[in-house]
């Protein structure tokens, strides 16, 4: 690669509404799994509990969750987790 390489950005393309949306979901869904694997990495156990069913009335639903965190060994039994 030369020096006078220049980068430019390349959008991408329009998406529709529903699309962008399951991008979205899939982008937190990501983020979540990273975080996931940091608590465990750091001896942290992570469970995702379902706790509620969010409707739109014409169909769609989704489950919302919550996270169960459980210390291991030593800050569990130090009353810090």
């Amino acid at each position: 690669m030369s020096a006078d390489t220049e980068f430019q950005r390349v959008d991408l393309p329009e998406a529709d509404r529903e699309t962008r949306a399951i991008h979205r979901v899939a982008e937190a869904v990501h983020r979540v799994n990273e975080a996931v694997q940091r608590a465990v990495n750091e001896g942290v156990s992570v469970e995702l509990i379902r706790v509620s069913r969010f409707h739109n009335g014409a169909g769609a639903w989704g489950d919302q969750i919550v996270p169960t965190i459980r210390g291991t060994g030593d800050k569990a039994e130090d009353g810090k987790a």
